[in-house]
């Protein structure tokens, strides 16, 4: 008999996860580091006096709004967000995803990053953006993240919290692109991060439909924060941030203000959704 060519989901895992709070941060991010990072801070400890245990951040939450200065200053702004972001989880004993930040890459372009910190501050996992932003939507509005922004590695990358709880990492537009998600489940992600800045066209036609067929096609839970608003002179984007459970359901939504949506992430719920329906267990090898 053939091998199947993918990895086997585990069912079966009994290990205890307690529930426990995730916040998805909704942010109106700027063209200026200083007010972004001040802004981040903020919700960051707004969702702690909530109870969050697991806190994302959203693309660009450091800076946002004309690429070319984002990719000016982007060692100012990835020098910032690890002095700053590990400080955070640290005082606040939290998980924090750094949603989505620029790095220097060795060409002279950046990769936009996302790195998991513990609540020791220490980074546990980085991403870095497979799939670049580039659109025409019309005359008025395209994007060519590519001219700035160098791909990462094509790697799926899931990080182990704890034991029975793994949390899979990607960035906005790699919503669109369902294969690196079944990716993630074969490496048996619990949990999937879709930090995003969505535009407003694409949010309202696609961001909610999106989120949450990643979500039923994986059995997982989709935490997503996003941006919101106007940041700087142009750039304007959707809001919503969202967590969605494996059945699909939208447990909370951020509508269009900055502030954040709060949800229990249950484990064992979890269990129970992907024993009922074990669609990730009857995959055709091959396939």
């Amino acid at each position: 008999m053939d091998k199947p060519s993918h990895a086997v989901i585990n069912l079966t895992n009994n290990t205890t996860v307690e529930p426990f709070l995730a916040a998805a941060l909704q942010l109106n991010s700027q063209p200026n580091l200083d007010l972004s990072l001040e802004q981040a801070g903020s919700a960051v400890k707004q969702a702690v006096g909530k109870g969050a245990a697991l806190i994302a951040l959203p693309e660009n939450f450091a800076f946002l709004g004309d690429e070319k200065e984002r990719h000016r200053q982007m060692d100012a702004i990835s020098e910032a967000v690890m002095k700053t972001v590990p400080q955070w989880a640290k005082t606040y004993g939290v998980t924090i995803l750094a949603g989505g930040f620029p790095v220097r890459a060795k060409n002279g372009k950046m990769y936009n990053r996302a790195i998991l910190f513990n609540r020791q501050g220490m980074e546990i996992a980085r991403y870095d953006k497979i799939h670049l932003f580039d659109i025409t939507l019309s005359k008025e509005e395209s994007y060519r993240e590519s001219d700035l922004v160098e791909p990462g590695a094509v790697n799926a990358v899931v990080s182990e919290l704890q034991p029975g709880l793994r949390i899979g990492l990607s960035i906005c537009y790699d919503v669109r692109f369902p294969e690196l998600y079944r990716k993630l489940a074969d490496l048996q992600a619990d949990i999937l991060c879709v930090p995003a800045a969505f535009t407003r066209p694409t949010g309202e036609s696609h961001w909610e439909i999106l989120l949450r067929s990643r979500a039923i096609e994986n059995s997982a839970y989709l935490i997503a924060p996003a941006q919101t608003g106007t940041h700087g002179e142009k750039r304007k984007t959707y809001g919503h941030a969202m967590i969605i459970d494996p059945w699909g359901r939208v447990l909370s939504d951020a509508g269009t203000a900055p502030g954040m949506t709060i949800a229990e992430i249950r484990m064992d719920y979890l269990r129970e959704i992907r024993k009922k329906l074990p669609s990730l267990k009857h995959r055709r090898p091959g396939l």
